[in-house]
């Protein structure tokens, strides 16, 4: 193996053919041979290109609907061989074999096909077999073969062409190797995943993968490395939106913003508009309101302090009213579907403000995995995407909840879903008053969030705290009747509550004796 290598022959079979033809054109202009497939040399020759069929190549035709066109010796051999190696050099001459110096492929689209919904049939017909097969062959060879499987690598390799005299250097082929391995095993992830979810059981292996959508300027911390990958999934959220100004996303930003899109998908537009105030990926405000701008400031009301710097989602495109509004504070994030000339017009003067606008919601019901590293593995699970109605609900006190006792409760059971355990929230008419979040105590969680709340009535000269007359949902059950006897001193007059505990006949018995309504959801939500 040398630092250089000529490159004399090409094979190109894409999917994608964005670019083809100027990259096509430009190799051929460098008198390198063009082999091709199927659709991909029809394009190259309909703009005017000399290309050889493989099938010329081979002596074998297309067949089987083109399941099989390259899998053959002749085109292995041509990747596989080792220029260096005798042995190599001779069977390619004995068996006719030509080299491949370049081999350009982007899969079939399974991922596309995948998320489009397409029926069985179709997904097994666009799972590739000889494109992965001769990227890997071309990739393990890359001591002399070049591999692209990127679009936005084509002009990687014309310039190194052009500065190496139509010649490819060692450190471009290997990263094009270690970018190609990346690419089928992303892809081989998704096969995986989508069959598995086919076969509907745990399967014995698992894999992930992503493709990068951008480095990051570091992680959590300044002293840790980060960048942020796609899963070519393309649903509506923090990864397919389109940022508008401000300087570029942090790792915290990120993963802020996508708790916060995910909390106000939650909430129906249809049913009116909604927002989440999110800091430290929990929810410091959430609340509906007649307008956009009504939801903002209740949700803006139940911790003024914690938003201050926070990322802000509505259900709602943005519009000026409410954009004037978010103005008046520092705000990282703001993330919506959508938002009118005017607001945006408003938040250019927020140069440190990054507005996000997105297609839609997310699907708050739609499947998905969660994945946690631990040490010498992961830890992976379903997505929480438990929903209760009315209907679903148990109550278990003598005192029924009223009409907008159980309006609050289900409100503050969905938002109880996205906060930190142990999660206690307090809502009083459709807006959270007091948020309890990640405490080693569920009692403490009851008594920080009854302390918020009395702190911002005292900022907003308000003569009692919101949580009087407010309902309370718990992430898990309450073990103990202290938890909700601080909820009811608190003022809370309904809870909301998984049951199963030891003691839930001394909770339900210090409810009543409080007069209080309490319904159980046989559901917990714990959020770690």
């Amino acid at each position: 193996m040398t630092d250089l290598a000529p490159l004399r022959r090409a094979l190109l079979s894409v999917s994608d053919k964005t670019g083809l033809v100027d990259f096509g054109r430009a190799l051929a202009e460098r008198g390198v041979e063009l082999l091709s497939t199927g659709g991909t040399a029809k394009a190259l020759r309909a703009a005017g290109l000399d290309v050889r069929d493989v099938s010329e190549v081979t002596g074998f035709p297309e067949m089987m609907d083109g399941r099989v066109k390259t899998l053959h010796p002749v085109v292995h051999g041509g990747l596989l061989a080792l220029r260096d190696n005798d042995d190599h050099v001779a069977a390619m001459e004995t068996h006719g074999i030509g080299a491949i110096d370049l081999v350009v492929v982007n899969l079939y689209p399974f991922e596309d096909t995948v998320a489009r919904g397409a029926p069985y049939p179709e997904v097994i017909e666009n799972i590739d077999i000889g494109g992965p097969a001769m990227i890997r062959s071309a990739a393990k060879n890359h001591g002399f073969v070049t591999v692209v499987v990127d679009v936005e690598d084509y002009d990687a390799v014309l310039a190194e062409l052009e500065a190496q005299d139509g010649q490819t250097g060692y450190a471009l082929r290997q990263r094009l190797a270690q970018t190609a391995y990346a690419r089928t095993a992303a892809y081989d992830t998704a096969v995986s995943t989508w069959m598995s979810a086919q076969v509907g059981e745990t399967p014995r292996r698992r894999t992930f993968g992503g493709a990068l959508a951008q480095s990051l300027r570091y992680g959590e911390n300044p002293h840790q490395r980060a960048a942020f990958y796609t899963d070519g999934s393309g649903g509506p959220g923090v990864a397919t939106a389109t940022q508008h100004q401000g300087k570029e996303l942090s790792y915290n930003n990120i993963n802020d913003t996508d708790a916060a899109f995910e909390l106000v998908s939650e909430f129906d537009p249809a049913e009116g508009p909604a927002c989440a105030i999110i800091k430290h990926a929990n929810p410091c405000g959430v609340a509906r309101g007649a307008t956009l701008k009504e939801a903002y400031t209740r949700a803006f009301d139940c911790d003024r302090t914690s938003a201050f710097g926070g990322i802000i989602a509505l259900n709602q495109p943005l519009d000026s009213e409410t954009a004037q509004e978010i103005a008046g504070i520092f705000t990282e994030v703001v993330i919506a579907p959508g938002a009118d000339a005017a607001a945006m017009d408003i938040f250019r003067r927020k140069k440190n403000l990054r507005l996000l606008t997105t297609d839609g919601l997310a699907d708050p019901r739609a499947a998905g995995l969660a994945v946690r590293q631990v040490s010498g593995g992961y830890l992976v699970q379903d997505k929480d995407v438990g929903h209760l109605s009315r209907d679903d609900l148990t109550v278990v006190t003598k005192r029924q909840p009223t009409e907008q006792e159980m309006a609050d409760l289900l409100f503050a059971w969905t938002v109880a879903k996205h906060v930190k355990s142990n999660a206690i929230i307090y809502v009083r008419d459709g807006a959270t008053v007091g948020v309890g979040a990640g405490q080693m105590s569920r009692v403490d969680s009851t008594r920080i969030a009854a302390r918020k709340a009395e702190d911002m009535a005292e900022a907003m000269g308000l003569p009692t705290p919101l949580t009087q007359g407010s309902v309370v949902a718990s992430d898990a059950f309450f073990p103990f009747a202290d938890g909700l006897i601080t909820a009811a001193e608190a003022g809370a007059t309904a809870l909301i509550q998984p049951g199963g505990s030891m003691r839930d006949d001394e909770v339900i018995a210090a409810a009543d004796e409080a007069g209080l309504a309490m319904v159980f959801t046989a559901m917990r939500h714990f959020r770690h």
